[in-house]
């Protein structure tokens, strides 16, 4: 999918939102100012989240937004060389229960089968590419 804008960012993230059920992992990479977090607002706005209370956890690792259809997890990994979510205790937060969006998920040591792969990037200041996918045992993120 392009994206336009930043708004267009957050419609797609709002459709596939639309499809999340509990337990579901949303991975998304992409380089420094893509629109990770953006897609991560769109995100809790599909989830019925108000997306202006969304915002980058660089600092505190991972932000719980309650409120809406399912609690989303917002964890960011940018300040992480190499991580493996395990170690981070992402398995532990509760995200069973809700939706675990982790940006800059290129940094994670291991996959997570079954995950939902958000690849964005940069085509030029205005315009994104999106690539969702469901990423599988013998892929990597």
């Amino acid at each position: 999918m392009t994206s336009q804008s930043e708004e267009d960012t957050q419609q797609i993230a709002r459709d596939l939102a639309s499809r999340l059920k509990a337990g579901d992992v949303v991975l998304l990479a992409g380089p420094l100012g893509a629109g990770k977090t953006a897609f991560a607002r769109g995100l809790a706005a599909g989830l019925g989240i108000d997306p202006d209370e969304v915002s980058s956890p660089t600092f505190t690792l991972i932000h719980e937004y309650r409120g809406g259809r399912l609690t989303m997890y917002h964890a960011d990994l940018y300040r992480l060389e190499r991580a493996a979510t395990d170690d981070l205790g992402l398995e532990e937060t509760g995200a069973a229960d809700g939706v675990l969006a982790i940006e800059w998920a290129e940094r994670l040591t291991h996959r997570i089968p079954g995950a939902i792969l958000v690849e964005i990037s940069l085509v030029d200041e205005t315009t994104r590419r999106i690539m969702i996918r469901t990423s599988g045992e013998e892929e990597t993120s």
